[in-house]
């Protein structure tokens, strides 16, 4: 199976925090190597691989966020244009102008508008639209035609397909952290062929954006030994300082700081340098934005580290990756997954 092109129908696919059945059901398509899967109360899919030799077995934690920002129906205004608020943090300085799907009783497609700068007041050209000053406009011509396909509390994704720039970039919506998922495929595609000891858990979590809830239940409920964040860095690119991004090309950034427990760390850079596999140390003093933080504290905690890939315009419609970097992530976990054994995992109860 090609993973890249289930990254693309992923990417394409709805699934709005809160609202990621469609997009676990794809997850699950996608993944013919899992022994195993099942989604939790939460709505969190949990897939195994499991391992090889005698019981008791390390348990290890993959997680990647498969929940998008997104928007909601908050008012049918009477000439049927919809007004709507924000599920996470978007720039609403890119939502002017973009194509949406209403998901009413049926995917309904739409456009964002505004005042056209003709007609706005002075001063009012130089600033960005603010967001009550939005709509979607779905071609209805009053409330009662628009009432008898959405409601109140519908949610709303941005229509984009993945567009395909030079060498193996990619652009598109949901990268963030849909590219997370892809390096878990990835990595359970090599791991397939090769013999590893640990029961490895693969979540695809959700309602990350709204506060990491799927990564604190599943964690919860797993227990696992060692845990592995994957989320998307800030990818080097104009108006950012070097000290503050990751290079995309490279290989994912190797977070270090309160989150991510040092033998882990260091195993997982030792295996990089070992296999020759590219990465960046990425310092994160200030945890708490990502999967990582919440398996970090779940129960009596979790030794856990984060890996990013390399983004580019995180939070938009035209999020940008090198998909060579979700390969390489993908890798340096199967490759760290192998080299597991008990001695290391109970080894990780002191510093």
């Amino acid at each position: 199976m090609d993973v890249k092109q289930v990254f693309r129908t992923l990417s394409e696919a709805a699934g709005v925090s809160g609202y990621e059945q469609e997009i676990a059901t794809q997850i699950q398509d996608g993944c013919p190597w899992a022994d195993e899967i099942r989604t939790d109360k939460l709505g969190n899919l949990i897939m195994l691989k499991k391992g090889q030799g005698e019981t008791p077995r390390p348990k290890i934690m993959l997680a990647a966020h498969m929940d998008e920002i997104g928007l909601m129906i908050t008012k049918i205004e009477k000439e049927g244009f919809l007004r709507f608020t924000t599920i996470g943090g978007f720039d609403q300085r890119v939502l002017l102008g973009q194509e949406v799907l209403v998901h009413g009783k049926m995917p309904l497609p739409g456009v964002i508008g505004a005042k056209p700068p003709h007609v706005q007041a002075q001063g009012e050209q130089t600033k960005a639209v603010k967001l009550e000053e939005l709509f979607i406009d779905v071609g209805f011509d009053c409330a009662k035609e628009a009432q008898a396909s959405i409601t109140v509390g519908d949610t709303v994704t941005l229509k984009r397909e993945v567009v395909e720039l030079q060498g193996s970039f990619l652009a598109g919506k949901a990268f963030d952290d849909r590219a997370g998922v892809a390096s878990i495929l990835e990595c359970f595609q090599i791991l397939s062929t090769m013999r590893h000891r640990a029961d490895v858990y693969a979540v695809a979590t959700v309602q990350e954006e709204v506060g990491l809830r799927g990564a604190f239940t599943s964690t919860y409920g797993l227990v696992p030994h060692l845990g592995i964040a994957i989320d998307v860095g800030f990818g080097d690119s104009p108006g950012l300082q070097e000290d503050e991004t990751i290079k995309l090309s490279q290989g994912p950034g190797i977070a270090a700081g309160p989150h991510v427990h040092p033998k882990v760390h260091e195993r997982m850079v030792d295996t990089a340098q070992e296999w020759n596999l590219g990465y960046s140390l990425d310092p994160s003093p200030y945890p708490g934005g990502t999967d990582a933080y919440a398996i970090q504290v779940a129960q009596a905690g979790v030794a856990t580290i984060l890996l990013s890939i390399p983004l580019r315009y995180m939070h938009t419609p035209i999020e940008t990756i090198d998909y060579e970097d979700v390969r390489r992530t993908g890798r340096l976990m199967a490759l760290f997954i192998a080299g597991l054994d008990n001695e290391f995992v109970e080894g990780l109860t002191c510093f």
